[in-house]
């Protein structure tokens, strides 16, 4: 409760969710003293993969005993998950204290919400400064809080693709201006580009970044993959060669993922990152709510035997991945998805290939979400589409056979839900 009345009060500092703009937390943080400027830290943007390779960064550096602070944004279940300190997760009481304490230095000034978390997070690593700090910055970086950074370690450029684009211009909603905001303000030490969907946007990458000194390392020309028989896959770069089990966590992009973690570690030389804390590291990665089986729980206990499956993807990019990995599966697939108002629907939906049937659903608690009823609409050329108001209903309404699967997928706001709930 002690919480959630400091989260009230912080909401209300700025009368928007979002303002780009820098300005507010370089104030706030030079009251603070600068946090920002004492930590070592590797930043992570881009629009898909984020999560997951950080989830690979922060497993590996955890086998070879090295201590990590990492913020990451939306959570799903709880705000906690956000402040990671010293491998854990921040308490409520200690993240009461840590917002209480920004509260007060900041005096009412005007602040948004996700301002002031980055603040407290950038304040709350004073206790911890030899730690490694892992640092996702998203929607668009150039405006993000997490970028006032003045020094790094390296950025990490996962997969783009286009998503809040009703951030930008009516007249300028493209993947070129979405890899500008992303990439145009990275430091210049070192940068790690991830495999992305095209040929055409790993060159508007290059472009963009083509006057940044930093040392710049792609996939496919500085790294690179190759996934082998046997769960294995053979990973490579400059330092030679890796032999790894597949990690546990779903989907071909986890490979990448992956290997964009490991080039990332490899080439930060006093990082002592050995190959086996590599090879550990990468089988014990987990990411929540990322084609994640729910193995265990009241909405599972629903569908007993058969498969139930939760995905956070909310765009086109990520909709791509996860039907690459459905279309792997030999089983019949039942989708239920629940999306954010101002999310491309049709294009989203328009991966799905081969699916047995399709139920929409409203998000509950979230009032800018699109209701399932008008989701449905969107979707009316889809066969064997349906509403239902709750999750609990969409599951009890589809009628299933042996070996079929249901997935849960559309929002990461859905996801905490789903949980939640189950």
């Amino acid at each position: 409760m002690k919480l959630q009345k400091i989260v009230n009060r912080l909401q209300k500092l700025h009368p928007k969710e979002i303002d780009l703009s820098l300005n507010r937390i370089k104030t706030l943080c030079a009251k603070l003293g600068n946090p920002q400027d004492e930590i070592n830290c590797i930043q992570v943007c881009g629009t898909n993969g984020k999560g997951s390779t950080i989830s690979f960064l922060r497993s590996i550096l955890k086998e070879a005993n090295i201590k990590c602070n990492i913020y990451t944004s939306p959570h799903v279940k709880h705000l906690n998950e956000r402040f990671i300190y010293n491998d854990e997760m921040i308490s409520d009481d200690d993240l009461s204290d840590l917002l209480n304490e920004i509260e007060e230095i900041n005096n009412g000034q005007p602040l948004t919400y996700f301002e002031a978390l980055t603040a407290a997070f950038f304040y709350g690593c004073r206790k911890y400064k030899k730690n490694l700090v892992i640092a996702e910055f998203g929607l668009f970086g150039r405006g993000d809080a997490v970028n006032i950074l003045k020094k790094n370690l390296c950025n990490i450029v996962t997969s783009c693709s286009e998503d809040h684009l009703d951030w930008l211009p009516k007249n300028d909603r493209t993947i070129e201006r979405i890899i500008f905001e992303k990439t145009s303000s990275l430091l210049e030490n070192n940068i790690v580009v991830a495999k992305q969907n095209s040929n055409e946007i790993i060159k508007c990458i290059k472009k963009n970044i083509y006057d940044n000194r930093a040392n710049k390392y792609f996939f496919n020309e500085d790294y690179s993959f190759v996934l082998k028989e046997n769960n294995f896959f053979y990973y490579e770069d400059k330092f030679g060669g890796l032999k790894i089990p597949k990690p546990n966590l779903n989907g071909h992009f986890q490979l990448e993922n992956a290997s964009t973690a490991i080039a990332t570690l490899r080439i930060l030389e006093n990082i002592k990152i050995k190959d086996q804390h590599i090879i550990n590291g990468v089988q014990k990665a987990a990411n929540i709510a990322r084609l994640e089986e729910i193995k265990s729980g009241k909405l599972k206990d629903l569908i007993k035997h058969n498969k139930l499956i939760l995905d956070s993807s909310h765009n086109p990019g990520g909709s791509k991945v996860l039907n690459e990995y459905l279309e792997s599966l030999n089983s019949n697939k039942h989708v239920i998805i629940g999306m954010m108002a101002n999310k491309d629907h049709e294009k989203y939906i328009s991966y799905f290939k081969n699916i047995a049937s399709l139920t929409t659903i409203d998000i509950p608690n979230q009032p800018n979400a699109i209701s399932g009823k008008d989701l449905k609409d969107k979707f009316k050329n889809i066969p064997n589409v349906q509403y239902k108001k709750s999750i609990k209903e969409a599951i009890q309404s589809i009628s299933l056979k042996e070996n079929d699967l249901i997935l849960i997928t559309g929002s990461l706001y859905l996801a905490g839900e789903v949980l939640n709930l189950n």
